[in-house]
């Protein structure tokens, strides 16, 4: 083999092998800082892994909303429509923050499937909603009436 043809070639290897390795090493970084999404049907389905930072979005449910007295600890449910899941966060909830308005918390799931929020993001207007929990309620709801027509069609056989 030519000496410039072999020089080319290890060249073209040791590049291939650094990027490789530079590309193992930020996946390797940045595996803790994913923080998935689940709607709280895949909570409650088991779906959402326990003890990994996750996010859980959906409206919270009316009524649900239960402030401590003594500290800032705030316990409300939400839901997608179909399925709802208790979160407790510690800390000052946003301004924006209301029951029946849309909300996506980032924290960890626990082993009674309680969502233990360490940030608590709500909608800034009555216009918008973030996509997720857009996304995750249609979702939710195409699946219901899924459910409900092969149910309806099970009970007219």
């Amino acid at each position: 083999m030519h000496p410039l043809r072999r020089y080319r070639l290890t060249m073209v290897i040791f590049i291939v092998v650094m990027t490789s390795i530079a590309v193992g090493l930020m996946s390797f970084a940045l595996r803790k800082n994913i923080n998935l999404f689940y709607t709280p049907s895949s909570v409650v389905l088991g779906e959402a892994p326990i003890n990994v930072n996750i996010r859980v979005g959906g409206m919270v449910v009316e009524g649900s909303l239960i402030r401590a007295e003594d500290s800032l600890l705030s316990i409300f449910k939400v839901t997608d429509g179909v399925s709802e899941v208790k979160v407790q966060h510690e800390g000052i909830l946003p301004d924006m923050f209301a029951e029946g308005g849309g909300a996506v918390a980032t924290g960890k799931l626990d082993e009674n499937f309680i969502f233990i929020a360490s940030t608590v993001l709500a909608k800034h207007d009555e216009n918008y909603m973030p996509p997720e929990v857009t996304f995750a309620m249609d979702e939710a709801r195409l699946h219901t009436k899924k459910l409900n027509s092969e149910a309806g069609s099970l009970n007219n056989n």
